[in-house]
C-alpha cells in the first residue's frame, strides 16, 4: 500500500488549550481507520486539520498523488475549497445535506459545482442511490426518508465524485443501534469496493472495532495504533463493485 495521507508534527492550539500536540499520522491508500478517543481528546481535530478544513498552526499534511505529494500548506484557500470538493468526501453526524433538495440532488450537487451537466451528475446519483439501497426513493426530500436511508444519502454524496479519502465524523452516532449497523455495514462495503480510503471519527467502539486499524488519541497525542477487525464482518446485499462510472 501507498500513503495517501502523511502528517508530521500537527499542533493546534485552541483557547485555554492544546488541541492536536505535535501528532505523526499516516493512512495508506485502501485502510480504513478508526480515530477514538474522549471527548476533547483532538480526534475531531486532527480529522479537519487532514481535510484541510483547519489549518494547523504548525506541522503539515500531504496528499500522495502519482505526480508527487502535494502539500495542503501551499494551496490557498479556493484551492482547499476545490480538494475537498473533488478528492475528499465528508459523512457527518447529521448528514449535513440539503433539506429543500431531493435525495438524486443533493447527491448530485458536488457534481454539479465541478462543472458536470445536470442530466450526468443525476444519473451517476441515482446509481449510487441504487447501489446503496435507495432505488425508488430518488426524488423523495429528506423529510421523507429515515435517519439511515438519509446517512445513505450522505455516504453517496461522499463518493459520488471519485473522492480518494472519505472522512466521517460520528456518522452512525444519531442512529439507534440497528440502524447504525445497516449504515456502517454500507459505509465500510462501499469504501472498500471502490478502494477508497476511509477516516472514522467514533465514540462508539463497535464502530471502532470494524475498521481495519484504530488510532487513539489522549490530550491531542495519540496513545495507541493497533489493528481492528476490520470491514470482512459487513453483511448486507449491495451491489457496489463496478456499479459506478467515476
Amino acid at each position: 500500500m501507498n500513503a495517501i495521507l502523511h502528517a508530521q508534527q500537527l499542533t493546534k492550539h485552541y483557547p485555554g488549550g492544546v488541541a492536536l500536540d505535535h501528532v505523526d499520522f499516516t493512512a495508506q491508500a485502501g485502510e480504513s481507520i478508526a480515530i477514538i478517543g474522549p471527548s476533547g481528546s483532538g480526534k475531531t481535530t486532527l480529522l479537519h486539520c487532514l481535510a484541510g478544513i483547519l489549518r494547523p498552526d504548525a506541522g503539515s499534511v500531504t496528499l500522495g498523488r502519482q505526480a508527487g505529494a502535494l502539500d495542503l500548506r501551499t494551496l490557498s484557500d479556493a484551492e482547499l475549497s476545490k480538494l475537498r470538493r473533488e478528492e475528499f468526501g465528508f459523512v457527518f453526524q447529521q448528514g449535513m445535506l440539503l433539506p429543500e433538495l431531493t435525495a438524486v440532488e443533493n447527491v448530485a450537487l458536488p457534481l454539479m459545482l465541478a462543472g458536470t451537466d445536470r442530466r450526468t451528475s443525476e444519473s451517476r446519483a441515482a446509481e449510487w442511490l441504487a447501489a446503496l439501497g435507495l432505488a425508488g426513493k430518488e426524488r423523495r426530500r429528506l423529510g421523507e426518508l429515515s435517519g439511515g436511508q438519509v446517512q445513505r444519502v450522505a455516504i453517496a454524496r461522499a463518493q459520488v465524485t471519485g473522492a480518494r479519502v472519505v472522512f466521517a465524523d460520528e456518522p452512525t452516532g444519531a442512529l439507534d443501534s440497528a440502524t447504525s449497523s445497516e449504515v456502517l455495514d454500507v459505509l465500510l462495503r462501499s469504501v472498500a469496493a471502490n478502494g477508497r480510503t476511509l477516516l472514522v471519527v467514533t465514540h462508539d467502539p463497535n464502530v471502532a472495532e470494524r475498521c481495519g486499524r484504530v488510532v487513539e488519541l489522549w490530550d491531542g497525542r495519540i496513545i495507541a495504533d493497533s489493528a481492528g477487525l476490520g470491514s470482512t464482518a459487513a453483511s448486507g446485499n449491495y451491489n457496489f463493485k463496478g456499479a459506478f462510472n467515476v
